[in-house]
């Protein structure tokens, strides 16, 4: 009979919490909930208008982009790179408080040029910003799939007369249709349990409807909107899992080496969507920095905001240990690590609202730091759980062995030989938790302590009072962490490169 693992047990009891919020959720409906009521209709109508059309532009741009960086051979191509997946590490709501403020009679370009810019609120503001935030999704998926494709049959098709659009066309995107499909969905997803930008832009969607219902003491509706948005997020979760790319033959991938002239027009196409997406928030919040100064900011909310997430890293880091380990164990343990990966497709507006009643029914834990951090964890821990396992699955098990031969117990061998060897996983693990929770909005909104401001709700209260000049140094601040989190993306992605070429010699 074989043993189980010593981590399984502890990976169950963390799996059973990642489950708890959508427990609770159930536990809070009422007797008759108005499933399909006309408001209801009209939320849904207006979240599948902002998914469809949000992957609909992420699509468009994301897949150009993608051809564009993984053939074509441009000047500089690490920094276009970066620029382009820039997008995908900012929070959405900082490019739609700034889209609110620039665009429309009034906006900050009208101020500074003279020229009326039409109004970015509603459904196509709304959809436009999810888009410039969401395309990096596809590029990304569908960059991974073109460069693992060998270029012998495009290659071949050009032999036999047809020209490189159409060999594109016909062969390379064919190939990379899961790519595209698997960035497309995760777009989707993004889309879904965005709350910032439909708020800020002034559309009803599920999301912003949860927090009108919080706000107004109907924890009930909350709950009943909750559920049914998570049932859509756990659809299209669910189209995800079933993606799988067909095999590609290793092989040297198409390289196109473009004239002077094309490569700057092809720098010229990419440059509004890197503008758009990155410069325009720097640039007003530059304008309000310049022009109304710090506005009374305290950098006690960036202290409040390190804390915080300091403290979720720290706590789904020593939560993500027995995850990955079990998941290493068995059958069983990867069914844990996966059950753990729920708290990252759960909405941070339905988290907050299943353990904004959980504090209601243990007054000890209401409006507390702990439940803050606690809502973090859950949101955040499959970050951790990824990287501390991707460490933990590549230790030689000849170390191991030697250990055990020596003498070393399951604990020993797991103290000095297991946990050093994944300190690296543990340190990228705990800054990416610390740098999504740094961002993270709505579960914020519903769970931090009363007068507990960080920057991301100072943020969202300089908006609400319309005070925008006092959101250039959090706005900046926030800008700059997530410029952080795309630098230990991006590295993550070299020393992968890196890895798999030293395996090929």
């Amino acid at each position: 009979m074989n043993r189980w693992p010593g981590s399984y047990p502890f990976a169950l009891v963390i799996a059973l919490l990642a489950v708890s919020p959508v427990l609770v959720l159930f536990s809070l409906l009422g007797d008759s909930p108005a499933w399909f009521s006309a408001g209801n209709l009209r939320l849904l109508a207006n979240t599948l208008l902002l998914v469809l059309l949000s992957v609909l532009g992420a699509f468009l741009l994301g897949v150009p982009l993608a051809v564009l960086t993984a053939h074509v051979r441009l000047p500089l191509p690490r920094l276009w790179l970066a620029l382009l997946a820039a997008p995908l590490a900012l929070p959405s709501y900082i490019g739609a408080f700034t889209f609110y403020a620039a665009f429309g009679p009034g906006g900050e370009l009208e101020n500074l040029t003279g020229l009326a810019t039409p109004s970015a609120r509603g459904l196509f503001g709304a959809a436009l910003v999810m888009t410039l935030y969401t395309y990096p999704f596809v590029l990304l998926t569908t960059r991974a799939a073109l460069l693992s494709q060998d270029a012998s049959q495009i290659n071949a098709a050009r032999t036999l007369g047809l020209d490189l659009p159409r060999s594109l066309w016909r062969i390379a995107l064919p190939r990379a249709a899961p790519g595209m499909a698997a960035g497309c969905l995760l777009a989707a997803l993004y889309a879904l349990s965005d709350f910032g930008t439909p708020a800020i832009m002034g559309l009803d969607t599920f999301t912003r409807a949860i927090y009108v219902e919080y706000n107004a003491f109907g924890l009930e509706q909350a709950a009943m909107l909750s559920l049914q948005l998570l049932a859509i997020v756990g659809l299209v979760l669910y189209l995800e899992s079933r993606i799988a790319a067909a095999p590609e033959r290793p092989g040297r991938a198409l390289a196109i080496w473009p004239r002077a002239w094309q490569s700057i027009l092809c720098l010229i196409a990419a440059a509004p969507v890197t503008l758009l997406a990155i410069a325009l928030p720097l640039a007003v919040f530059s304008v309000w920095l310049l022009r109304d100064g710090g506005g009374g900011f305290e950098f006690a909310l960036a202290w409040n905001s390190a804390l915080a997430s300091l403290l979720a890293a720290c706590a789904a880091v020593a939560l993500a240990l027995p995850v990955a380990f079990a998941a290493l164990g068995g059958r069983f343990g990867r069914l844990l690590e996966r059950t753990t990966y729920l708290g990252f497709g759960v909405p941070g507006i339905v988290m907050g609202t299943a353990l904004v009643y959980v504090g209601l029914q243990a007054p000890f834990l209401y409006q507390t730091l702990g439940l803050l951090v606690f809502a973090y964890v859950l949101r955040f821990l499959p970050l951790a759980v990824g990287a501390v396992r991707s460490a933990a699955g590549q230790l030689d098990a000849s170390l191991a062995n030697a250990a055990r031969l020596l003498g070393a117990g399951p604990w020993e061998l797991w103290r000095r030989v297991s946990l050093p060897l994944t300190f690296r996983g543990m340190v990228a693990g705990a800054a990416l938790v610390f740098l999504e929770a740094m961002r993270e909005l709505p579960a914020t909104l519903l769970l931090a302590p009363t007068g507990f401001e960080t920057l991301a709700t100072y943020l969202w209260r300089v908006y609400e009072a319309g005070y925008f000049g006092r959101a250039a140094i959090p706005g900046l601040m926030l800008v700059l962490m997530s410029g952080l989190g795309l630098a230990l993306m991006l590295s993550g992605e070299r020393r992968s490169a890196l890895g798999a070429v030293g395996e090929r010699r």
